[in-house]
């Protein structure tokens, strides 16, 4: 059977409290909005894939994030897409140390179609109308926060909640990858 997944970076509880209420806020001001439950994350991918498959792509996790060296994000400002989302956007410096390894992270799915993230965020609405998007940009004007950055997770969509859960967290635990060294026979 085929179920919908999702790979993010999880943020640290108190991001996630800090855009929960976020989120509240801007419920406050204009209701229903998508993304209103989400938990604060970065996504770097989704894919459809089977029981089967599901367990190869939890090795290839593992053995990836095993070599990858945990990091702080840092979280400094505010940005906006065309679909109506509203998002947090890293600097610079974190920005290309996440799309390093949302780049490892989906070169190594190549053999599975995926819907890439192509830059780094967190999403605090999506498909807001353009009034509500000139409300949230008043309401929300700065941001300076970071987080460690040391895992990602493997998250499943739940179709009656309409929300991803974690089933997987994989560690960054800085180990290099031991190299092939070919011997002589003679």
């Amino acid at each position: 059977m085929e179920k919908k997944y999702s790979i993010a970076f999880y943020t640290s509880e108190t991001i996630i409290v800090l855009v929960k209420a976020m989120k509240e806020k801007l419920f406050e001001k204009v209701r229903w909005f998508n993304s209103k439950n989400s938990v604060a994350h970065i996504t770097i991918c989704e894919f459809i894939a089977t029981d089967t498959a599901i367990e190869i792509i939890k090795n290839k996790l593992k053995l990836l994030c095993d070599t990858f060296e945990p990091f702080e994000v840092y979280l400094n400002g505010f940005d906006s897409y065309s679909n109506g989302a509203f998002v947090i956007t890293p600097n610079e410096d974190s920005k290309i140390k996440l799309k390093v390894i949302m780049k490892k992270v989906t070169k190594s799915l190549r053999s599975i179609k995926t819907k890439k993230s192509s830059a780094p965020h967190i999403s605090i609405a999506r498909k807001l109308k353009p009034d509500n998007f000139e409300i949230a940009k008043h309401l929300f004007t700065t941001v300076n926060t970071s987080f460690l950055c040391d895992t990602i997770v493997l998250r499943e969509y739940n179709p009656i909640i309409t929300q991803f859960f974690i089933t997987n967290t994989f560690k960054f635990n800085n180990n290099s990858q031991p190299e092939f060294i070919q011997g002589k026979l003679f």
